[in-house]
């Protein structure tokens, strides 16, 4: 809340507008009025109105009124105007320092003045130049995609222009344009932000092992239209629960986004009666002491969305989140849209948990590794390079001491004893392990048992969903048996979690062309270009020579221009040490 601004402006307009006369006082008592509108209105994410309250109060005091100024940087910062923001920031006194919003507009004006930008109907997309390029036709995709079904599941369309939608280069940058510090968000794997009216997400080059960059869009979303919805007055158990339930509303169904991994750990915290009360969860779950905390508080509130949703439907979440704009608190408004008392609701929301399939063993969880934490970061790993390091996540010791023995049969050239080796580690770890499973399907795929590696990591995708390691290996099967459609579907795959490895768009290009989309050919064709440093004719040529018959099924060498021609090499084809 602005009470300071607030109070000061009043004090100016009651020496700029002497009281006395009734027009005098009319006057006044409109520039008061104008004024809680405009601050009610930004509070409630309702950023035109507070456009429209504030060129009203502009013709009502003078346009030199501190506390004015102030008002209008709040305005032009929400709207995106960061240059405007600054000066008028810095023409109310506001103090530079660090969470102030003088301090967040000159960070973020001089973290994306040199961006490039995208449109779509509904989205501007604000990216930095150079490789995040390739993120722009499936980021616009998928943001139209989240902004039709949830005016078709909630009723709402954010007012006003386009949304604002800025990809920063790293978590530092996240964190200058965001209220969250650097070690929050190193501590909880925080990697966007919906916050002043826009969409803040941590380019994908940033992570290690790439994240679920498209999910992420589409959860941001959520938060938007939930906090324009309700006036933001949502509370963050609900906010968050929504948003995860709702994210996957883009590319389907809701309620998809939940992973075994994360599953098993919500198994184990109720087990351990250790779950996070909702109250604990405010007022951001970034803010929780540690990752698993985290992670266990989404899943919980994602179950809480998801009992409401399975017994009661999108009614029912319409008007939780209208009932707390209207003014009831949370508990009063989940009442009265599931008809049952809190404590019953918590009580059913409970046992609805309880009722999950949870996985019978903890699963490695899925964190989202930054490149600077990244303990391997100093390992290049090409073609066919061994790595006994892949396995330390394996803590089965037999299980371990095979999948090293296959590692060692497969430097040796050894294939055939190599697949035995991970067999015997794949039979006591089953898909537990991604490392295990990719290494002995990339070994059956150099002995054309296609058939066995398919199911191994088709096995390995139930466990980790959305690995783009794995479905890249799923899709140079599909890709070699000319099973174009199933092949997209395995690189989109890939695609929403590792967007820049130049194989999955080379790949890509070769199921466009046998499909006859033109349109998509060309776009990935751009996007190869980019990646690869080669030329367009020579990307054409390189897509047409992958994964041909009489091409080995795991590359070994590197992607470059054919002979003859004089183009830089581009990034290599990886197996399991992707």
């Amino acid at each position: 809340m602005h009470g300071t601004r607030f109070t000061s402006l009043l004090l100016v307009l009651s020496l700029c507008l002497s009281p006395g006369a009734r027009a005098q006082d009319a006057a006044k008592a409109e520039a008061k009025s104008r004024l809680t509108k405009v601050e009610a209105a930004l509070d409630g994410w309702d950023i035109p109105a507070a456009r429209r309250e504030l060129q009203a109060l502009e013709g009502l005091v003078p346009e030199d009124v501190e506390p004015l100024k102030y008002f209008q940087g709040r305005v032009a910062f929400e709207e995106g105007n960061y240059a405007e923001a600054v000066e008028l920031l810095q023409a109310a006194n506001i103090e530079d320092k660090p969470g102030s919003y003088l301090r967040l507009a000159k960070e973020t004006r001089d973290i994306v003045k040199n961006h490039a930008r995208a449109e779509s109907e509904h989205f501007i997309f604000f990216y930095p130049k150079g490789k995040d390029e390739v993120l722009v036709p499936y980021a616009l995709e998928t943001l139209e995609s989240i902004h039709r079904a949830l005016y078709e599941d909630l009723g709402h369309k954010p007012p006003g222009g386009k949304i604002r939608v800025e990809v920063v280069n790293n978590a530092r940058e996240l964190s200058k344009v965001s209220t969250l510090t650097y070690q929050q968000i190193q501590t909880t794997g925080t990697i966007a932000i919906c916050k002043f009216n826009k969409l803040m997400v941590t380019s994908p080059k940033a992570v290690a092992r790439g994240y679920d960059w498209q999910d992420t869009l589409s959860h941001e979303y959520v938060h938007l239209v939930v906090s324009q919805m309700s006036h933001n007055t949502v509370p963050i158990w609900l906010h968050e629960g929504l948003a995860k339930f709702l994210e996957s509303r883009w590319r389907g169904k809701p309620g998809l986004a939940m992973t075994p991994s994360t599953l098993a750990l919500l198994g184990r915290r109720v087990k351990e009666d250790k779950l996070i009360p909702f109250e604990k969860m405010h007022p951001s779950i970034a803010m929780l002491p540690t990752a698993e905390d985290a992670a266990t508080a989404f899943a919980e509130v994602y179950y809480a969305i998801d009992y409401v949703y399975s017994t009661l439907g999108n009614k029912a979440l319409r008007e939780i989140i209208l009932g707390l704009r209207d003014g009831k608190q949370d508990r009063k408004s989940v009442e009265a849209a599931t008809g049952m008392s809190f404590p019953e609701f918590e009580k059913n929301w409970l046992a609805h948990i309880k009722k999950q399939q949870f996985p019978k063993e903890l699963l490695p969880r899925e964190e989202v590794v930054l490149k600077e934490n990244d303990k391997e970061k100093g390992e290049k790993k090409k073609g066919r390079e061994i790595s006994f390091g892949d396995f330390a996540e394996v803590t089965e010791v037999p299980a371990r001491k095979f999948a090293h023995l296959g590692e060692l049969m497969r430097e040796r050239n050894r294939i055939k004893a190599a697949a035995e080796e991970y067999s015997k580690a794949h039979k006591l770890v089953g898909d537990k392990y991604e490392s295990v499973s990719n290494k002995y399907a990339l070994a059956l795929l150099e002995l054309r048992r296609l058939d066995e590696a398919e199911q191994v990591l088709r096995g390995s995708l139930r466990v980790h969903p959305g690995s783009p390691t794995t479905s890249v290996h799923l899709g140079r099967i599909l890709l070699y048996r000319k099973d174009y459609p199933k092949a997209k579907q395995a690189y989109l795959e890939a695609l929403a979690a590792d967007p820049f490895d130049p194989e999955i768009h080379l790949a890509l290009m070769r199921v466009h062309a046998a499909l006859g989309e033109s349109a998509l050919f060309t776009r990935t064709k751009a996007a190869s270009v980019v990646l690869t440093g080669l030329n367009p004719e020579d990307v054409e040529q390189v897509s047409r020579e992958f994964m041909r018959e009489d091409k080995e099924l795991v590359q070994t060498g590197e992607m470059s221009a054919p002979a003859g021609k004089d183009a830089a090499p581009a990034a290599p084809a990886k197996d399991g040490g992707r």
